[in-house]
């Protein structure tokens, strides 16, 4: 949690956030991701200043239990000093102890951020998914509250000025931005209307504008002048090439030979970011396997 501190902006963890999006396909297949197409609305984790501390967390936590489908489990929540935003005991369940930082006792709108990325820890360790280290594991966790529809939380908690500053979570508010828009994009659902920050609205529009960027890269048709030309200069190179992989310099995409078949192309999906190897043979339609997405391509 960053307290009156310094922000971190731009998409230092872009990588491992696209890596997050291709393991929660992976693990819930595409059927269980298309059951959070609806996030979790705004007055269902609401919280007022009048409420009552104790038991308008324990509202709000079971909402976000109902909303991650874990009708069993049940959030005993807490308040302490701590240095980080909340922590939670990952123990055989069904009882899972969650504390919040004291910050929280005063600043309660934003309780249902801190409880949604908590609760997701649970929900991944129950689907046994992590990555190694604790730097990965926790964007994993803000990816996956992100896109399973409680994340607009996380980056409506972010809020800068010139005197002071909050965010939650490991993701910068631009990477947050990029996960709800690649979650808008797919299910057509807008967050903007539900934010109260004024900086997280700016910072959802950047993700998005990045997010619309992973749609335009070649050998995807919708590929922009530039984009094309470049292409048809490492394809080129590529058939010159063709006993050897050929991978251009920071380009997503890659040829490689296949026998005496075809040169193949291969590049991540802009939905799921899963790799998808098509033939070099002008336009082809291709359908990518793990998030279903059926993608135009000029090859």
């Amino acid at each position: 949690m960053t307290n009156d501190g310094p922000v971190e902006h731009g998409y230092p963890h872009l990588e491992t956030v696209r890596a997050a999006v291709t393991a929660l396909y992976r693990r819930l297949s595409y059927d269980t991701v298309r059951t959070f197409a609806t996030s979790v609305p705004p007055v269902d984790v609401a919280f007022h200043d009048t409420d009552d501390l104790y038991p308008g967390a324990q509202r709000v936590a079971r909402e976000l239990v109902r909303h991650f489908r874990l009708p069993d489990a049940r959030m005993i929540v807490g308040f302490r000093e701590m240095r980080y935003a909340a922590s939670v005991e990952l123990a055989a369940g069904p009882e899972y102890f969650i504390e919040l930082n004291d910050r929280f006792r005063t600043h309660r709108r934003d309780i249902g951020a801190a409880l949604a990325h908590e609760v997701m820890h649970v929900y991944l360790h129950r689907l046994g998914l992590s990555f190694p280290g604790t730097r990965d594991n926790e964007i994993l966790t803000d990816t996956a509250t992100t896109y399973l529809g409680a994340g607009w939380l996380l980056l409506d908690a972010y809020r800068e000025d010139a005197s002071s500053s909050q965010k939650l979570g490991y993701l910068t508010p631009e990477e947050f931005g990029y996960v709800l828009a690649k979650r808008s994009l797919v299910f057509g659902e807008d967050p903007a209307t539900w934010f109260t920050s004024a900086q997280a609205y700016t910072a959802y529009t950047r993700g998005m504008a990045r997010a619309r960027e992973d749609g335009r890269q070649p050998p995807l048709a919708a590929a922009g002048w530039a984009g094309r030309r470049r292409y048809a200069r490492d394809r080129r190179r590529a058939q010159d090439r063709a006993v050897a992989r050929v991978s251009a310099d920071s380009a997503p995409y890659a040829f490689t030979p296949d026998g005496r078949g075809p040169l193949r192309v291969s590049f991540p999906c802009p939905t799921c970011h899963q790799r998808i190897r098509v033939p070099v043979r002008g336009p082809v339609r291709a359908r990518c396997g793990l998030c279903r997405t059926v993608l135009e391509c000029d090859t």
